[in-house]
């Protein structure tokens, strides 16, 4: 299990088990966040088990499926909606991680300094570089 922490506010990682869900709780996380859709898991780890194992361990869950290079504008908000108004700190996990990253990334637009956005995902291990364009808001 990951903690590629980016900010006090999230942390993201590849794919997690319904049995590591407590864990986060332990670490002090609120809300998961699954970024991974439910067509490339088998079903022990789609977004229905994922949710019930989180729920049975107090935590909230967000069901946002990132399809591989695919970021509607309607993802994006949502992702910027779940940030600003559930309770955090967030997990967020999807195959690698990456895909939860941009989508943080590009939820953060307007809202942080484009290279502050690159700065803490490049910490916690992502290169969001070539978002640049899109960041700046």
């Amino acid at each position: 299990m990951d903690f590629n922490k980016i900010n006090d506010q999230i942390t993201v990682s590849s794919q997690i088990t319904p049995e590591e869900v407590s864990i986060l709780k332990e670490k002090g996380f609120k809300t998961v966040i699954c970024n991974r859709p439910d067509m490339e898991v088998e079903g022990d780890f789609g977004s229905e088990a994922m949710e019930k194992a989180a729920k049975e361990a107090g935590l909230g869950f967000v069901y946002l499926p990132v399809t591989p290079g695919q970021f509607p504008e309607e993802l994006i908000a949502e992702t910027a909606r779940v940030l600003s108004e559930e309770d955090g700190p967030f997990y967020a996990y999807c195959r690698s991680g990456t895909r939860s990253t941009t989508v943080w990334a590009l939820a953060q637009a307007g809202r942080m300094d484009a290279d502050e956005i690159i700065s803490q995902a490049a910490g916690a291990g992502y290169d969001m570089q070539g978002l640049k364009p899109y960041l700046a808001g």
